[in-house]
């Protein structure tokens, strides 16, 4: 599809659909107030409600940046203000696990597959061979079997599927029309597109980089949230040929990351599809502002009558703390409220908002909405069909009560303060310990003497005085004692986390860590706690966002080679199951079928390249068809042959045993099993030693 007709596709989406700008002459806008107030009513609501939850937020990012809070009193006689970061080390693991998982193999880990036949359309597919090959394939093997998908029809094809390729661009439903080609139905053709498309679009986006910053919201505060797809004008730099910049503008829908501290989801709901509206939070510069004019249906005026209005972002509580204990209460910025949700449908009405005719009955409609200074700056019906909202949450643990997740942190925020406290008590006995306490009898000094104590101090004695007149007292030492009590706490947050020390760098690991069998146990817990929290963002956030993607392309995109009966599957999970699980059954059943006995039973071509894929390789830039391999396999023979290995020095070639015919194979007489038993040549009819069928001798 050109690019002209995605915009103009864009506009008229929401031509009839969007309230008027206001007009040049007359600023005033009496109408949006119920609306603003409407946006504003429901952001209280939610910034109320999630006060407890900031509270848990805050005291996480203290632990992640090792900052004590006002919570934690110090006696008088601590003076050890050390902040031991247990809690980063933890998340900046969890956070590399899930990214290492996620981008495993270096693409965004989203696929489209055709959905599972229906029956009846097996009969349009066909598979064509020559005499030569069809003498390899079975008439059982050369047909779709009913429900069977096309990628499994390939797969059972093994090697055969080769003769795909050359014609998989340009595959028809119905029989196939040249020797050795497969026609197929067309939806195997509509996936690889749509999944193209879909690919570049995140691309064009830098989808990658927003899921990471997910991910560490998800490692850290418990949730991951990304938007999108929403049509975006892109700027890409270029420039004539006289050098002059003139730069191209592309509508791309694009996708980002919302930080959990700009989001203010509906506080009654405990999942998204339960939420009626989300609020997001923008701090926007004047440029920024003014760059809202050249987006779709913003309203210029209201644009232009909120910059005259000022600044009036106002920083959170937690923003001060985040910011270091900022003073300023005041930011040079515009706070901007984006609502996306249901509305009463008489307050759109009277805002002059045309109601779709198939929208005419419902008592609330779903509406976006971004205000600022009092002001409406854009209001559009959703533009998505069905009506969702583009936001997709992801839990790092799931609370059934609420949308948000449990983090890292939380979870270890008790043990992180237990090895605060025994740390600061080993630092502070260290240092009591490892130098003296003084005693002075200042009866046997000169009064008005410095009493301060250096290296090569002298203090004058009174004349005569018996006695000793400085006394230095040794402090026990107890921080072995204190630093076990930390091991201990260090222990309670492998287990409160799921992630053993060990698996981040620690040494020194204690009880069933130091043996492999438990390390491997341990191991195996913390790829299990991974595997939950990738399940997670497949199941809330990549699938969804997938989903979203997809039904954008279908319900905007003019390219009919994209559409068909397709479905969306997230590849985090299946990722770390391929790299964990699925490689280490594939090389068991390798050492299985290795026996001769077996060997004939197994599809060595479909194992390898199984292997290669749970390696996240090609397998088709690995591996080679059975063509191939049997070409490569007589290589290997014909080098063999003329390379035989040295032999040894001080090593005889076995000898034939007396009596064996000339060129027999010899047995292995020592019990090496490096031999074979023979038989030599093969006796002919009328010779010496052939039988016939009643098991005979033959007699001359």
């Amino acid at each position: 599809m050109a690019e002209e007709d995605f915009e103009e596709m864009i506009m008229d989406m929401e031509e009839t659909s969007a309230i008027e700008d206001i007009s040049e002459e007359d600023n005033s806008d009496p109408l949006t107030g119920h609306i603003v107030q409407f946006v504003k009513d429901k952001y209280t609501k939610s910034e109320t409600a999630r006060q407890l939850d900031e509270e848990r937020w805050i005291q996480a990012y203290r632990n992640y940046r090792g900052i004590y809070g006002p919570n934690v009193q110090f006696t008088s006689s601590e003076k050890s203000r050390v902040f031991v970061k247990v809690t980063k080390t933890k998340v900046l693991a969890a956070y590399g696990q899930i990214a290492e998982v996620l981008f495993g193999g270096n693409r965004f880990p989203i696929s489209i597959d055709p959905t599972t036949l229906p029956d009846g359309v097996e009969d349009t597919v066909s598979f064509e061979t020559n005499p030569e090959i069809r003498k390899a394939v079975s008439p059982e093997l050369a047909e779709l079997l009913p429900g069977e998908t096309l990628p499994e029809f390939r797969e059972r094809l093994g090697a055969l599927s080769g003769v795909l390729e050359p014609v998989i661009d340009d595959v028809k439903s119905g029989s196939g029309k040249t020797p050795s080609a497969v026609q197929f139905h067309p939806a195997e053709v509509a996936a690889k597109k749509m999944e193209k498309k879909i690919h570049d679009q995140l691309e064009e986006s830098h989808a990658k980089k927003h899921l990471r910053a997910a991910a560490f919201e998800t490692a850290l505060f418990g949730t991951g949230i990304m938007k999108g797809p929403f049509a975006v004008d892109k700027e890409y730099p270029n420039w004539d040929d006289e050098g002059n910049y003139s730069p191209m503008f592309k509508t791309i829908p694009q996708t980002t990351s919302v930080s959990i501290w700009n989001f203010y989801p509906d506080p009654d709901a405990a999942t998204m599809e339960e939420a009626e509206y989300i609020i997001e939070r923008h701090k926007m510069s004047r440029s920024q502002m003014r760059g809202l004019k050249n987006r779709p249906y913003f309203r210029a005026n209201a644009v232009d009558n909120a910059l005259q209005l000022g600044e009036s972002y106002r920083k959170e509580w937690w923003e001060h703390i985040m910011e270091d204990n900022s003073e300023e209460d005041r930011a040079a910025r515009f706070e901007v409220l984006e609502f996306w949700g249901f509305v009463d449908k008489d307050i759109i009405k009277d805002q002059g908002v045309d109601i779709p005719k198939d929208l005419e009955d419902a008592d609330q409609l779903s509406v976006n909405i971004w205000v600022c200074n009092g002001q409406v700056l854009r209001l559009v019906m959703n533009p998505f069909t069905p009506a969702y909202i583009p936001y997709f949450v992801a839990p790092y643990e799931m609370n059934p009560y609420s949308i948000f997740g449990i983090g890292i942190a939380e979870n270890m925020d008790d043990t992180q303060t237990l090895m605060n406290g025994f740390m600061r008590m080993a630092v502070d006995n260290a240092a009591l310990s490892g130098n003296l306490l003084i005693e002075v009898d200042e009866t046997n000094l000169v009064p008005g003497q410095d009493l301060s104590v250096y290296p090569g101090k002298v203090f004058r004695r009174q004349g005569g005085a018996p006695g000793q007149a400085i006394f230095g007292t040794k402090f026990p030492n107890v921080s072995n004692e204190n630093m076990q009590m930390f091991d201990k706490a260090r222990v309670l947050a492998d287990e409160s986390t799921g992630f053993p020390s060990f698996a981040h760098g620690q040494t020194g690991v204690s009880g069933v860590g130091r043996t492999a069998s438990g390390i491997s146990m341990l191991m195996s817990a913390a790829n299990g706690s991974i595997r939950n929290v990738v399940k997670n963002i497949d199941d809330y956030l990549l699938a969804p966002l997938g989903k979203a993607f997809f039904g954008f392309n279908m319900q905007f995109d003019f390219d009919k080679e994209i559409k068909g009966d397709l479905e969306i599957k997230a590849r985090g999970t299946e990722s770390l199951m391929a790299n964990e699980v699925r490689s280490q059954r594939l090389m068991q059943f390798m050492q299985v079928v290795s026996n001769p006995a077996l060997a004939p039973f197994a599809r060595m071509d479909y194992i390898v390249r199984e292997i290669a894929k749970s390696m996240d390789l090609d397998p088709d830039k690995v591996g080679n068809n059975m063509a191939q391999a049997a070409v490569q396999a007589e290589i290997l023979r014909q080098f063999k042959e003329t390379n035989p290995p040295p032999a040894q020095p001080g090593v005889k070639p076995p000898e034939s045993p007396q009596g064996a015919p000339a060129g027999a194979q010899v047995q292995d007489t020592q019990g090496s099993g490096g031999g074979t038993i023979g038989t030599g040549t093969v006796p002919q009819p009328g010779e010496q030693g052939f039988s016939g069928n009643t098991g005979q001798q033959q007699v001359q």
